[in-house]
């Protein structure tokens, strides 16, 4: 089973596409712990998780199914 990735602005360009699967891990800690090792930028960069289009700031329990969006911060305008 795999989980479905979506990046997004500078993340992309760390991650090489918008959209790509990982294997499946039980919670948002592994799964950003994962991340991490797949791309070691990410260690240096800021982002929030989004599960199901829902920001998460505390470890979640994933399932199958869950889109999992990666979003740089948000700026004020």
């Amino acid at each position: 089973m795999s989980i479905q990735i979506l990046s997004f602005g500078s993340i992309t360009d760390i991650t090489g596409s918008s959209y790509f699967t990982m294997p499946m891990v039980a919670d948002t800690s592994l799964l950003i712990a994962a991340l991490k090792e797949k791309f070691p930028a990410l260690a240096d960069k800021k982002f929030i998780l989004a599960v199901n289009a829902v920001t998460v700031t505390e470890n979640t329990i994933l399932k199958t199914g869950n889109i999992i969006a990666l979003l740089p911060p948000f700026s004020g305008g």
